[in-house]
């Protein structure tokens, strides 16, 4: 049986974008990534280069697969692998946010095929990929339909990789400041004071899939005041939550408090953790 992490239903926003519901998720209170995509897109920062180095050790990232990111948001992840020569696509259900993926593709000049689809529902063939990456969003997915479509486009010897790249408020008292400043702005958000760990073998994964790689290491991500603060506006929490007047509220509270707390540049701890699997079987597979 497949635990599912969170239940969601997508609802609408009078502008046309979809909005999230889970009852699991920051009291069941709805979210748009496409209002993040902005700051997202400019502040936001990917996994480091650590990360695509590790990914090399265990063949993701060659240049001969062809990989899909799901829940690509702005393509952070596709970006990185199509700079790498990887045949690339990128798929996320949020409007807004594809049109700014493809906006950076452009302008770095990558080649990447993007579709506006959620997770449940991939517009791709049977056995298209050799990898399908999940970057922190896994957690957003209806997994009792996500896996089996993940089997589906996967080629046969294909893997899925599920990574997590988040700051680490019990590790850094600049996350743990900012994190409190969030909660009194939006007290229904969830993902304050997160442990750091997650389990190598979820219980999600275990009748469908094998895990063939793992690894999990912290490492200090720089940032200004300027680009911490527009990290913390594209939380789920702020900008994706919260109306313009609620964000400007908060950012300029965390623009005084962070001058209060730190001089202009300065590193945040994050942690990388990594899973990497292979279907058990596959569709139409024994």
């Amino acid at each position: 049986m497949v635990g599912l992490i969170g239940c969601g239903e997508i609802h609408w926003t009078l502008s046309g974008m979809p909005e999230q519901r889970f009852e699991a998720i920051d009291e069941g209170r709805g979210f748009d990534w496409g209002r993040t995509s902005a700051d997202y897109d400019r502040f936001r920062p990917g996994p480091p280069d650590s990360f695509y180095t590790r990914l090399q050790s265990f063949e993701i990232g060659l240049a001969s697969q062809r990989l899909l990111d799901v829940g690509t948001g702005t393509g952070l992840l596709a970006r990185r692998f199509a700079a790498q020569g990887v045949a690339t696509c990128g798929s996320d259900i949020s409007e807004a946010q594809i049109a700014m993926a493809i906006s950076s593709a452009e302008r770095e000049g990558l080649k990447i095929d993007y579709q506006v689809a959620g997770a449940e529902s991939l517009p791709y063939a049977d056995n298209s990929f050799d990898v399908v990456t999940a970057n922190q969003c896994w957690m957003y997915f209806d997994l009792s339909k996500t896996i089996p479509e993940v089997c589906r486009v996967l080629k046969p010897g294909g893997c899925l990789l599920v990574s997590h790249f988040s700051f680490m408020p019990r590790l850094d008292p600049i996350v743990a400041a900012s994190e409190r400043l969030v909660l009194e702005h939006n007290p229904d958000w969830g993902g304050a004071d997160w442990s750091g760990h997650l389990a190598a073998e979820p219980d999600w994964s275990i009748d469908t899939f094998e895990l063939i790689g793992f690894f999990a290491y912290d490492e200090q991500i720089p940032f200004t005041r300027e680009s911490w603060r527009g990290r913390m506006r594209a939380l789920r929490g702020i900008a994706a939550s919260l109306n313009s007047d609620q964000v400007a509220a908060f950012d300029r509270e965390h623009e005084a408090l962070l001058e209060q707390l730190t001089g202009n540049e300065f590193q945040i701890w994050h942690r990388i953790h990594s899973q990497i699997f292979r279907p058990r079987s596959q569709p139409g597979r024994r």
